[in-house]
């Protein structure tokens, strides 16, 4: 893979639609996680728009899987 599109990949934003498709909880689990700390803070992009920094979701994901075992 070209070196800047797999750079743009762990660095850009996912929208929660996205999140949910790897991550299987509801929103409304996904949204007390994010209050309580156990999933990360979202990026507001506008007044109804919210986001997810990439590499932090990625951080997220690998740290499920290794509390799975």
């Amino acid at each position: 893979m070209d070196p800047f599109i797999e750079l743009f990949i762990t660095i850009g934003i996912i929208r929660l639609s996205n999140i949910l498709k790897v991550i299987p909880v509801g929103k409304s689990t996904w949204w007390a996680g994010v209050k309580t700390g156990r999933f990360p803070q979202s990026v507001k992009l506008g007044k109804r728009t919210t986001a997810w920094r990439v590499e932090e979701i990625r951080n997220l994901i690998a740290t499920l899987n290794n509390e799975r075992g």
